[in-house]
């Protein structure tokens, strides 16, 4: 994909200017300075609260593109496509059962990574079984069980796993060209 340069600085992957990039930044903090201008206090508690949130979202993003690192040195794209990739089959959706339940953070600090192995020959279907399976976490389950009962929860784990893998082969069957 190319893009055709319409201004004078340099682009990004994406085809975007730089200068243009940099835009969003200096206009929240405009903002800030007329808030700051116009109502301190109230400045000051929007700016606390806006770096909670960014350290909240920081830590998981920095987690995930640590472990993309981790992967890129680690494992090779063909090894990608061949555990997650639209031949994987049984295996492929199983792993990714494995890998969405063990997966620590807020799901959204996984799309970059799911991103990435999508376009490094990851299928849809394990892609969407990981994020379903999102749902189920081990650590939550001792409190579930404490609340609702064995009975319930094991009802509950089992059909999200089945039904991840009705989502993931419906993906695959829809995705295919």
């Amino acid at each position: 994909m190319s893009c055709v340069n319409r201004g004078s600085g340099r682009e990004t992957k994406g085809g975007r200017p730089l200068k243009r990039i940099g835009l969003f930044p200096i206009f929240v903090l405009l903002f800030y300075g007329i808030l700051y201008a116009a109502a301190p206090n109230t400045a000051l508690i929007a700016l606390r609260a806006s770096v909670k949130i960014s350290v909240t979202i920081g830590v998981p993003l920095a987690l995930v593109f640590a472990v993309m690192f981790f992967l890129n040195l680690l494992v090779s794209p063909p090894q990608i496509a061949g555990l997650f990739g639209k031949g994987a089959g049984g295996k492929g959706m199983l792993l990714s059962i494995a890998a969405g339940i063990i997966s620590m953070g807020p799901i959204f600090a996984w799309y970059p990574l799911m991103k990435k192995m999508r376009e490094e020959g990851a299928g849809e279907g394990p892609i969407a079984v990981f994020l379903y399976n999102r749902a189920v976490k081990p650590f939550i389950l001792p409190v579930m069980i404490a609340y609702f009962g064995w009975a319930y929860v094991v009802i509950v784990t089992v059909l999200t796993i089945l039904g991840s893998l009705a989502l993931g082969y419906s993906m695959t069957i829809i995705s295919r060209d």
